[in-house]
């Protein structure tokens, strides 16, 4: 690997967060209610003296920790991730001239669509095998574990666990909360069986592997 072609894969990295954080966007802008992390999150502020972000941010280092626990390889990807797609959901909320919706109908159909760019964006920064964001490294590591399921249906049983604990916390759950717990697997599912994408068939590339291979192109 060359590092003209780690640097194109980097900037494919950033197309498909940008492409994933239009998605989260879309969610958002439904207004129908707390994805399931944020519920958690949401729920985990209510008992301890943290507020809604810092619990996020605890809740994003357990689950890295349990991404090295399980072996999955943290990236460049991972890092980009990191620094790129909460600022490119903000800018997405930021730039967007309408008001949220109101309307439960619309607000459905926003979330869906939401899942679909979602999906997409996943496997245009995953393909790239430069590792892949904490929670997604979590759907992977639990794929792994569970070869026989279909991915889309870990995704169902990880988002529901984790809406599980956010309810058990206090957090609170709406319509959106629910159609995410089900919509964003099946969803996930039904794209990547068109587009033939299997995320645990991937051999990402550390953050070290990939320095060596900056240092020195002709290493493999």
């Amino acid at each position: 690997m060359t590092r003209k072609q780690i640097l194109f894969q980097w900037v494919q990295i950033a197309l498909g967060l940008l492409v994933f954080a239009f998605g989260v966007h879309l969610t958002i802008w439904a207004n129908i209610g707390l994805a399931p992390w944020d519920c958690l999150g949401m729920g985990l502020s209510f008992h301890t003296p943290l507020n809604y972000g810092l619990s996020m941010t605890l809740i994003a280092v357990c689950v890295l920790g349990v991404d090295l626990l399980m072996r999955e390889r943290i990236g460049c990807g991972t890092v980009i991730d990191a620094l790129l797609t909460g600022n490119l959901v903000q800018m997405f909320n930021d730039l967007d001239p309408f008001p949220l919706n109101q309307k439960l109908g619309v607000g459905i159909a926003a979330m869906l669509l939401g899942f679909v760019f979602m999906a997409l964006g996943m496997w245009l920064y995953m393909r790239c095998e430069q590792g892949c964001g904490p929670r997604d490294a979590l759907l992977v590591g639990l794929g792994k574990r569970l070869p026989r399921i279909p991915i889309g249906f870990v995704e169902i049983l990880l988002w529901g666990a984790v809406v599980l604990v956010g309810w058990l916390l206090g957090g609170p759950v709406g319509v959106g909360t629910l159609i995410s717990v089900l919509g964003a697997g099946l969803v996930m599912q039904l794209v990547y069986s068109l587009i033939r994408f299997e995320p645990r068939s991937l051999r990402h590339r550390g953050v070290i592997e990939i320095v060596r291979l900056l240092l020195c192109p002709e290493a493999k």
